[in-house]
């Protein structure tokens, strides 16, 4: 019985200091606003500890919460707030001022990287780059190029060796030429007959090496026997029949200048050999016609009546154009004819007054006149000059008036180096 006393008086005194330290614990008013001003609170919720069924049963106002309110006086209520705000401030500008750092570190980053870069460095750092990339490739490549280079050498050997030999001939025979026409009365005969012997012996032995080819054929409009005629080989027997033609007019210039002066005089001579130029030009531009006609319409005839309707649209604009090219070339003609036909008038015979006047030395040959003529600058000159002069040019050598309206192109002896292919 006394036990249970002692216990029920314990149990009393443990719940009225309980009582006590709630009310303690807990601020009055004033407290309690301060707190509410300073915005500071505290509270402990512990954990409910695990305990035998007698001990809370005995003890069961120990189980409740416990809260701790933490606040200053009141004279240092207003202090302690600002230092807690200074301090949650700096802290916050540390941590922004840090994570700004770590931001703009990452964002730089990719800037050195980016595409824009190179827009703002302009244009030719990609080109520079692209022209570097293309130097490196053909380095790796040229191996192979050659390799190449040299098969084609190889297979084409003699096809390449007859187009360097009928261009090298073209050019020595056209510059010899120009050259025997601009001595005019002292040209060499026996040159003028060498030329046309080296022309004749270039012909004679291309013919002959491809002779059963009948590329000969081709000057009279027909095709020659080369089967299957494709493109190359179109394209081969095009050029080769361009150089020949060539070869035949500048054979006729050399004919016309192993013609004696007596029959046919410096300004004569200029005409037949323009008119020699443009008939040979006309000839060059329509030999191609049949073999370009033959290759459009039967190529794709194999593949069938579509391929073969298309091959013949194709001919017939080609056709076309070359007839509007022609057209061209015939104007050209026609005017040379007339021109052929009609003569030239640069000036009026001077007489010895004027020559006397004008020193009695020809401007362009610094000799004595030779059938002096008078311009309509009255400048006199020679008449050979002054005709040699106006085969390049419009105007007076001296005044630079315009005298002609139209440069007398080819009566210096001189053939087109175009290639017609087409």
């Amino acid at each position: 019985m006394k036990l249970r006393v002692q216990n029920d008086r314990s149990d009393s005194r443990s719940a009225l200091k309980l009582r006590d330290y709630r009310t303690a614990m807990q601020p009055d008013s004033s407290e309690r606003g301060a707190h509410a001003g300073n915005g500071l609170s505290l509270t402990l919720q512990p954990e409910p500890l695990t305990r035998a069924p007698a001990a809370a049963a005995a003890g069961g106002p120990e189980s409740s919460e416990v809260r701790v309110s933490m606040t200053g006086g009141p004279g240092e209520s207003s202090g302690g707030a600002s230092s807690r705000r200074s301090r949650i401030h700096s802290h916050s500008h540390s941590h922004s001022h840090g994570h700004n750092r770590v931001q703009h570190h990452s964002n730089s980053e990719p800037e050195l990287d980016s595409p824009d870069s190179d827009l703002d460095s302009g244009e030719p750092s990609t080109s520079l780059s692209e022209l570097r990339c293309l130097f490196r490739w053909l380095q790796k490549s040229l191996p192979f190029l050659i390799i190449l280079c040299a098969k084609l050498v190889i297979q084409h050997a003699l096809g390449l060796a007859v187009g360097v030999g009928l261009f090298t001939t073209f050019l020595y025979v056209n510059k010899n030429i120009q050259t025997q026409v601009f001595l005019q009365d002292r040209h060499s005969k026996l040159q003028c007959m060498w030329l046309l012997l080296f022309l004749s012996s270039s012909t004679l032995l291309l013919y002959y090496t491809f002779f059963t080819e009948t590329l000969y054929h081709c000057l009279i409009f027909l095709s020659p026997t080369i089967e299957p005629l494709g493109f190359w080989e179109i394209l081969w027997v095009v050029g080769i029949t361009n150089f020949i033609i060539k070869f035949s007019f500048m054979g006729i210039k050399c004919l016309i200048l192993l013609l004696p002066s007596c029959l046919v005089n410096y300004r004569t001579q200029g005409r037949w050999l323009m008119l020699t130029e443009e008939l040979g030009q006309v000839h060059q531009a329509t030999a191609p016609v049949p073999l370009w006609f033959r290759y459009l319409v039967t190529y794709q005839e194999t593949d069938g009546a579509t391929a073969l309707t298309v091959g013949v649209l194709l001919a017939l604009l080609y056709l076309i154009l070359k007839l509007l090219g022609l057209y061209s070339q015939w104007t050209s003609l026609l005017k040379t004819v007339r021109m052929f036909l009609a003569g030239e008038h640069t000036g009026t015979a001077a007489t010895r007054g004027q020559c006397s006047e004008a020193g009695d030395v020809c401007p362009i040959c610094q000799g004595q006149y030779r059938e002096p003529r008078t311009l309509l600058c009255q400048h006199i000159f020679c008449d050979e000059c002054i005709a040699l002069w106006f085969n390049r040019e419009k105007s007076c050598p001296l005044c630079r008036t315009v005298i002609t309206e139209k440069v007398y192109k080819w009566r210096d002896g001189a053939t087109s180096p175009h290639l017609q292919i087409y």
